[in-house]
């Protein structure tokens, strides 16, 4: 079944979406496509485990997602050919487009605002933990008609909000920053946010990040970092996000979209890490009345390059603003006279 495919069954009223970000290029080995019978050096230390979805795998890092593998769309031939690089593939996944020196595409957010902002008395979009690391240009710049700013949360609002959450709350979504992010994406979905974006890393360098090369300057983290904190922190408050959503009727309303800008290299480095790549990586969509329990795109047998059903990245954008109900090429004005067209 095809991406579009999946994400057919829009509900009369699509309320929301939440785009998670694992800014940094999470491997898709040690998440959503771990690759068990293929030698040590590019299958790697870690284990793979069952899920709900008969004859598909994950990885020991996300055991409660796993557990909830039959509410998710598992998407395992995301790819793009731009450079492999944190800023083009993020380019990609909030714009569907690169940017040029001639035209800096708007974001997701930025379309929510101009096109749907001014219809409300609060922000239509919600920016959780930092900006992304791509640069962008202000919105109020490219949407002179535009009333409404982005919404974003301040420094740290979302470990505060987080700390004065009920305990069981807390124990539910781990105390942890992955848990204030997306308590905090619940809260913004319950106040009638329309599109949400929840950054898990806002700085790479030097800090253990998706971005796992096992270097000390560039990104610190190891494999052994994604199963012994990223992946468990990750796991626990994604699982409890997931459940808050089920569990409130939000479901089928809101629909969760969750990716890198890139993948990593199969063959292991020899600091237990792995570099970029851009040729296949992992993600997964739910709620939103997608057609849950299946698996779309299938990669070789070191999750190296797509087999079938090539996702390009930049398709993600376009799902997202079809689900909400602007349709492909809608078209209006920028700030200098310019047209641009919704991917």
């Amino acid at each position: 079944m095809s991406l579009r495919r999946a994400a057919a069954d829009r509900p009369e009223k699509a309320m929301a979406v939440v785009q998670i970000l694992l800014t940094g290029g999470a491997s898709q080995l040690e998440t959503f496509d771990p690759k068990p019978h293929a030698p040590r050096e590019i299958r790697g230390p870690l284990h793979s485990i069952a899920t709900r979805i008969p004859g598909i795998r994950f990885s020991e890092c996300l055991p409660r997602l796993a557990e909830r593998a039959d509410r998710l769309v598992v998407l395992r031939s995301l790819w793009h050919d731009a450079a492999p690089i944190h800023q083009t593939g993020q380019q990609l996944l909030l714009s569907g487009q690169l940017t040029s020196r001639k035209q800096i595409p708007p974001t997701i957010g930025d379309l929510f605002d101009h096109l749907l902002g001014h219809d409300h008395r609060r922000p239509v979009t919600a920016t959780i933990g930092g900006s992304p690391i791509v640069k962008r240009h202000s919105p109020e710049s490219a949407f002179p008609n535009s009333e409404q700013e982005p919404g974003k949360l301040s420094p740290g609002g979302e470990e505060r909000a987080f700390a004065s959450a009920p305990a069981k709350v807390r124990e539910r979504y781990g105390e942890s920053r992955m848990g204030a992010l997306f308590y905090a994406a619940l809260r913004e979905i319950e106040l009638g946010t329309r599109y949400v974006s929840v950054n898990t890393f806002s700085k790479l360098e030097g800090h253990y990040t998706w971005d796992a090369h096992g270097c000390n300057t560039v990104g610190p983290a190891t494999v052994f970092d994604y199963r012994d904190t990223i992946g468990p922190q990750f796991d626990r408050a994604m699982a409890a996000f997931l459940d808050d959503l089920w569990e409130t009727g939000l479901w089928d309303r809101t629909l969760v979209v969750c990716s890198g800008e890139m993948g990593r290299k199969p063959q292991l480095n020899d600091k237990l890490g792995r570099d970029h790549s851009t040729q296949a990586f992992s993600g997964f969509l739910a709620g939103g009345m997608v057609r849950a329990g299946q698996v779309i795109g299938e990669t070789d047998e070191h999750g190296e390059s797509v087999t079938e059903q090539p996702i390009p990245l930049s398709q993600i954008p376009s799902i997202i603003l079809d689900y909400l109900g602007i349709a492909p090429g809608t078209e209006f004005s920028l700030a200098d006279g310019r047209t641009f067209r919704t991917p």
